[in-house]
């Protein structure tokens, strides 16, 4: 009940019981109407209590209600200001983008000067097996398990004689270890038969090996023959897009756009740095943004961690304080404070 109900009660009452004391035959006594009286507005008073208690609960809805509206609005802004900044920049000159990435390349070298291909090798044959092992797996996975392969099978002529499920064995802990041995077996077939078991140094010759692509391709001919190239992984992919170097997503066509924008000679180095960035800071989910030396730079700045405290535990390899990928890293990794990994089965 109201509390206007509640009051309308009792005066309907008091009124009630006024014109029953002037028409009784025996005249009532005043303080008996004043007394009924009392016992309405006493009635009255629950209902009273009980809409001030309705009140008082409604208040935490109320609350509630403004909290959830005002989580919705910093939501709201939060997606406002990621879109914004998945815009493309304003309008931009060749020139201006040229001048843009080749500073950003600039300033990866100065924080990457040890930038080097993650993968262990001594010569283009185990560069090549390993860069087909790397496919779906990490570097440093492919760098636990090629040492049993290789110095079980150190030639092509070794490898192409195996026996594939012996090959298998030592290939399961990178995954999908059948098609891998199906691959490094076949090329090594192909090394022994076609190239008198020396690996080629020329691009079209490599891709027509089994299991090799232009990226691994690239990442041979740059790496163990000194001849540039682009190595378009998934990680140089993500971070072209991220710093609006091309809006192009077929890795050929990403290839062609970025290796426009930069000298032959620079290649094979701005891979490096472009893939040391990604795997280290940039990363594809949680870039930490706040810890980025890039963040002046790029137009995707916010996308990821932007608290500098925070964005630090996100951070990977030695950037983070952790060990690299390679087991036999380079000194000059060493010397800038680099961990190499440990062996398989070390943790």
């Amino acid at each position: 009940m109201s509390v206007e109900k509640a009051a309308k009660k009792v005066t309907g009452a008091t009124e009630v019981a006024g014109t029953a004391g002037e028409g009784a035959s025996r005249g009532a006594p005043e303080d008996g109407a004043a007394a009924r009286s009392a016992g309405q507005v006493k009635k009255a008073a629950p209902a009273k209590r009980a809409a001030a208690t309705a009140v008082k609960k409604a208040a935490p809805a109320k609350r509630a209600a403004a909290t959830a509206v005002k989580k919705t609005a910093v939501k709201k802004t939060a997606v406002a200001k990621k879109a914004a900044a998945a815009k493309p920049p304003r309008e931009e000159s060749r020139t201006a983008l040229v001048r843009r990435a080749r500073r950003i390349d600039r300033e990866l070298a100065e924080v990457y000067p040890y930038a080097h291909p993650e993968l262990d090798f001594e010569n283009p044959f185990q560069l090549l097996v390993a860069t087909v092992l790397s496919a779906q797996t990490t570097d440093l996975r492919v760098n636990q398990t090629t040492p049993a392969l290789f110095a079980k099978y150190p030639t092509p002529e070794d490898l192409a004689a195996a026996d594939p499920e012996e090959v298998e064995e030592i290939l399961r802990p990178t995954g999908f270890f059948r098609a891998k041995t199906r691959s490094v077996i076949g090329l090594s077939k192909a090394l022994s038969e076609e190239f008198g078991g020396e690996v080629p140094g020329r691009l079209e010759d490599l891709v027509k090996l089994p299991g090799v692509g232009r990226k691994t391709a690239f990442v041979v001919l740059g790496n163990a023959f000194g001849h540039p190239g682009l190595t378009v992984d998934t990680h140089f992919q993500r971070l072209v897009h991220r710093w609006r170097w091309t809006a192009e997503k077929d890795p050929d066509k990403i290839e062609a756009a970025v290796g426009a924008l930069f000298p032959k000679s620079d290649w094979t180095m701005l891979s490096h740095h472009v893939i040391f960035h990604g795997r280290r800071i940039c990363h594809a989910r949680k870039p930490a943004c706040g810890a980025c030396p890039l963040a002046p730079l790029c137009p995707a700045y916010g996308e990821g961690e932007t608290d500098p405290e925070k964005a630090k535990k996100l951070l990977k390899y030695e950037k983070g304080g952790f060990p690299g990928q390679r087991l036999k890293p380079p000194q000059a990794y060493l010397d800038a404070g680099g961990i190499p990994a440990p062996p398989l089965g070390a943790g």
